[in-house]
């Protein structure tokens, strides 16, 4: 395919349905006060609370441009007041993994380090326990469809938030963190290889979900 004329009339094998999910919110067992607890928890958590915790920040809080990008971060740095592991904990790329253990890996290798490059920071409680939470999910319908190109990239300017979230980022979760449903779409019905690569590298930490919207229909107007 050589251009987005040609592949605007390539019709897929099997239509892209559009879909979203509400999520219901449950507080694990596992909390912590401090490093050490903090490390502890890190260990014994489910992978969805690794998954909640660091992507699906990114929805929660989609339309901030700056700050941390993970909740780990965050309650390093506000309620701990350990301002250097909150910014190294939020200098973390999730891009750089592709399974949740290597990326519960590195948090806990994180934290480790700081631990013992600072002593001191053994000592801090939080008055605010950190509560590790994970989602379950119900899928939902929507009534949108594209059977090709250029009727995905038409549904992909009007659908919610919600359905990008759950289609590019949530996806990652079902997929192993290696891909997403849109760029699996291209591959497999249209034979776009080129076109779902390019969406796999957006990134999606230094944009809100509007920006990760817009670089998504951008990436397939201008893909030749």
């Amino acid at each position: 395919m050589t251009s987005a004329t040609a592949t605007e009339i390539v019709q897929a094998r099997t239509p892209f349905e559009f879909k979203l999910a509400a999520h219901l919110l449950f507080i694990e067992r596992e909390q912590a006060n401090n490093l050490e607890e903090l490390t502890r928890a890190l260990r014994s958590c489910p992978d969805e609370s690794i998954f909640q915790h660091t992507f699906r920040t990114l929805e929660e809080h989609h339309f901030i441009k700056e700050g941390f990008s993970n909740d780990f971060a965050q309650w390093a740095h506000t309620e701990l007041r350990e301002v250097g592991l909150g910014e190294r904990l939020a200098g973390l790329d999730v891009r750089e993994f592709t399974s949740l253990p290597k990326l519960r890996a590195r948090l806990i290798e994180i934290v480790q380090e700081f631990s013992e490059a600072t002593p001191k920071a053994k000592e801090c409680t939080s008055k605010t326990p950190f509560y590790f939470c994970s989602s379950r999910i119900t899928v939902l319908p929507t009534e949108r469809s594209a059977n090709n190109l250029a009727e995905f990239i038409e549904c992909l300017k009007v659908v919610s938030l919600h359905s990008i979230h759950y289609h590019f980022i949530e996806a990652r979760l079902r997929r192993m963190l290696e891909t997403n449903d849109f760029s699996i779409w291209l591959r497999r019905d249209l034979g776009l290889e080129r076109e779902a690569a390019l969406l796999d590298h957006i990134d999606i930490y230094t944009s809100t979900l509007e920006g990760v919207r817009r670089k998504i229909v951008q990436t397939l107007q201008n893909a030749a």
